[in-house]
C-alpha cells in the first residue's frame, strides 16, 4: 500500500521532520489508524571512516524513505542507545537497556494519547535487543507495535542490491553501512574505508569480551564492496519490505494472511 496524500510531505531538515501538527491530522485523515515511524540509532565507533553517528543516519535515511512512500508520522531519532560492546572506543555513548525500554514505551503511549494509535521502530543497531522485548511486550497487552527491518526484510534487500557480503561477516561498518551512507550522506563517509575489510565471522564471546576482542580497527566487514548505489537499492527495497507492516497495523483484525485469522 503506497502513500495517499495529496500534497508533498514537507521537507526535513536533517534528521528532524519538518511536519506541523496540521500535517499530521490531515494525513491520517482517511486511515482507520495512525502510524508512527521511530528511527532508533547509536552513538558509537563505526572505524577510521564512518561518524559515530551512522547507525542513527542509517536508521533515518530507512524511516525517510518509509515516510516517502507512505501516510506515516516521521519521528525525529533515538541518537544514543545501547553500545556497551564498543565501549573501548573513544566516543562512543551508550544508555542502559532498561532506559531504552522506557523510553520507547513512553513514546508509544504519548503518541496514544495524542491519538497515533500504532507505532513502527525502525532499529538501526543490532546491539538493540531490548527492541524486541519492547514490541513483544506491548503486543501482548494489546497495543500496535512493531519492529522494522526484520531479518528477512535485510535478506530480501542485500539479494535486490548485490550486496555480496553475507549479513555475518557484515556486522559492523561494512558493505552495508558504507553504502547507505555513500548513498544518502556521501559527505560523512572519510576516506579509508576502501582497504579496511577485516572479517571475524566466529564471535560466540562478544557479549562476554566487547568487539575489542575481534577487531582493532572497530570494523568486521567488507567496505570496499560498498557504492552509493547499492546504499539506494537497499532503500527501496525496505520501503517496498515495509507495505504488509503497514497494512497490518492499520487492519482491523492483527491476523496474518494463511494464518487462519482475518
Amino acid at each position: 500500500m503506497s502513500g495517499s496524500e495529496t500534497r508533498p510531505r514537507p521537507t526535513a531538515h536533517g534528521p528532524l521532520p519538518a511536519d506541523t501538527t496540521q500535517d499530521v491530522r490531515a494525513r491520517g485523515a482517511d486511515l482507520s489508524r495512525q502510524v508512527a515511524v521511530l528511527p532508533v540509532g547509536s552513538f558509537e565507533q563505526h572505524g577510521p571512516y564512518l561518524p559515530l553517528a551512522t547507525d542513527t543516519l542509517v536508521a533515518c535515511a530507512i524511516a525517510r524513505r518509509i515516510a516517502d512512500a507512505y501516510p506515516v508520522h516521521l519521528l525525529p531519532p533515538v541518537t544514543i542507545s545501547c553500545s556497551h560492546e564498543h565501549a573501548a572506543w573513544p566516543g562512543t555513548v551508550s544508555i542502559s537497556s532498561v532506559t531504552l525500554h522506557a523510553v520507547v514505551r513512553d513514546i508509544a503511549d504519548s503518541l496514544r494519547r495524542s491519538g497515533v494509535e500504532a507505532l513502527v521502530v525502525v532499529n538501526g543497531h543490532g546491539g538493540n535487543y531490548v527492541l524486541g522485548n519492547v514490541v513483544q511486550e506491548s503486543s501482548a497487552r494489546g497495543e500496535r507495535l512493531a519492529l522494522f527491518p526484520a531479518a528477512e526484510d535485510w535478506q530480501t534487500a542485500l539479494d535486490s542490491a548485490g550486496v555480496r557480503t553475507s549479513p555475518l561477516s557484515d556486522m559492523h561498518a561494512g558493505e552495508i553501512e558504507t553504502s547507505i551512507l555513500l548513498h544518502a550522506h556521501p559527505e560523512m563517509v572519510r576516506a579509508g574505508y576502501e582497504s579496511a575489510d577485516f572479517v571475524a565471522d566466529d564471535r560466540r564471546h562478544l557479549l562476554t569480551a566487547g568487539m575489542s576482542a575481534y577487531t582493532e580497527s572497530g570494523v568486521i566487514g567488507r567496505p570496499s564492496l560498498g557504492s552509493a548505489e547499492k546504499g539506494e537499492e537497499l532503500l527501496n527495497s525496505l520501503a517496498d519490505s515495509f507495505c504488509p507492516y503497514f497494512s497490518l497495523l492499520i487492519s482491523e483484525d492483527l491476523g496474518l494472511p494463511g494464518s487462519g485469522r482475518g
